[in-house]
């Protein structure tokens, strides 16, 4: 069951990922109208589509989990800081629980970081 499990959360974790690539693919404007205001360049929204593919299909497919998974608690934290300024600036209540959800997030992916990628994984870690 525990690797059941940890597949389950390396492809829900994925999931979020890959669907942050592809609106950011689909709709980039979105996305980098957020990095603009934040007063960065619109051109990062590039590599952080990257980002989100890779590791989330790195861990679809149960390669590096570990690092990833450490990678993408960084990731949900630092671009938390987006949507608190957003939620900030306008009091859009969805920035907020967004800004949450990311934490939760990075709390499960230092989770997967700790348990590693389990058995279903095309390279599996070492317990």
């Amino acid at each position: 069951m525990t690797n059941l499990a940890l597949l389950g959360a390396r492809l829900l974790i994925g999931a979020l990922l890959v669907g942050g690539a592809v609106q950011k693919t689909l709709s980039p404007g979105d996305a980098g109208g957020m990095l603009v205001d934040f007063g960065l360049p619109f051109a990062l929204i590039w590599p952080a589509l990257i980002y989100d593919a890779a590791a989330g299909l790195a861990l679809w497919i149960g390669v590096g989990v570990r690092p990833v998974a450490v990678s993408a608690a960084a990731y949900c934290a630092l671009t938390s800081i987006f949507h608190l300024q957003v939620f900030t600036a306008t009091g859009d209540a969805w920035q907020m629980t967004i800004f949450v959800k990311n934490w939760a997030i990075a709390g499960g992916c230092l989770a997967l970081a700790v348990a590693g990628s389990g058995t279903v994984a095309l390279r599996a870690d070492r317990p």
